[in-house]
């Protein structure tokens, strides 16, 4: 899969099938758009590819949101290395959100792109204030020679699998009802950065991890597994404000069974298994050291 982050498009990759969304978390919904517009382009002969936005439109227009996504870039793009021929990746700033819908299907899928198909879900808005929509592209499609093709909602259990809806279910600490939607458990990645080491003091050394702009879970404790490198070790994770040492910076801590070495600047991949209680303040840290202990044999459980 080749990745542009420009608009240079090789001609190789011109006159394609394209998929154009944020993708946020490449859910099972999202998987069935890839599929067909995979099989179209082997159908015809032609290069598959995906456009997509960075940052997600949501975070570029509401400064005030912290917390979204579901997936980094860097997932997104590891997820599709296999599943395309090339990645478009638009910078969207202020300039690109002032694009009419005319001028995107005009200056990026017909004079750079030269789109040839075009997979889009049906709730998709583009151009300047979301003007624009499937009747935008399907108005214009013999103006610039592409074929608009609207996939069908993916649905489990009667309900329309979407990213909105994943990040509701990983917000109230569902995450094993958002890995069967995803298909994989929800994993977020971060660099372990510098802590109080108060869990080593207290014989439960910790990585802390900063959220970003993922989503935010419910706050509490959670069994997971972690990445490092290509080693993958059980854990434990907290998620919260460490009311108990009346915290106030949200951080992400995970003790790894049977790591003692000093992770501090790798990078920690860290997929989430299930919920297993709320944050809660502790009256002492002998308490605290108690639930601890309860809640590894939990997640080893």
């Amino acid at each position: 899969m080749i990745v542009y982050r420009n608009l240079n498009i090789k001609k190789e990759h011109k006159d394609s099938v394209i998929a154009i969304g944020n993708f946020d978390g490449l859910h099972a919904g999202h998987l069935k758009v890839l599929r067909e517009a995979r099989q179209k382009a082997k159908l015809k002969k032609l290069k598959f590819g995906l456009v997509t936005f960075e940052p997600v439109p949501t975070l570029f227009f509401n400064k005030n949101i912290k917390n979204h996504r579901i997936n980094s870039l860097n997932q997104k793009i590891y997820f599709l290395r296999k599943k395309l021929d090339f990645l478009v990746i638009i910078n969207f700033n202020k300039s690109f959100s002032n694009l009419s819908a005319e001028e995107f299907i005009k200056r990026i899928l017909f004079k750079q792109l030269k789109s040839k198909y075009i997979f889009v879900s049906q709730n998709f808005k583009f151009g300047k204030r979301r003007l624009g929509d499937i009747k935008t592209l399907k108005t214009f499609e013999k103006k610039y020679f592409y074929k608009t093709i609207v996939t069908i909602p993916f649905k489990k259990k009667n309900k329309i699998i979407s990213s909105s809806l994943i990040r509701k279910i990983i917000s109230i600490g569902r995450v094993k009802e958002a890995e069967k939607l995803l298909g994989r458990p929800w994993c977020v990645e971060g660099e372990v950065i510098k802590g109080a080491q108060r869990g080593r003091k207290i014989g439960f050394p910790t990585c802390n991890i900063k959220l970003n702009s993922y989503i935010l879970p419910k706050l509490g404790v959670y069994s997971v597994w972690v990445g490092i490198n290509n080693l993958k070790k059980r854990g434990i994770a907290n998620i919260g404000y460490r009311p108990t040492f009346n915290g106030k910076r949200l951080l992400l801590e995970v003790n790894i069974f049977g790591i003692k070495k000093n992770l501090y600047k790798k990078i920690l991949k860290i997929s989430f298994i299930k919920f297993i209680r709320a944050e809660k303040k502790f009256k002492n840290i002998n308490q605290l050291k108690t639930q601890i202990k309860k809640d590894i044999i939990a997640a080893k459980k």
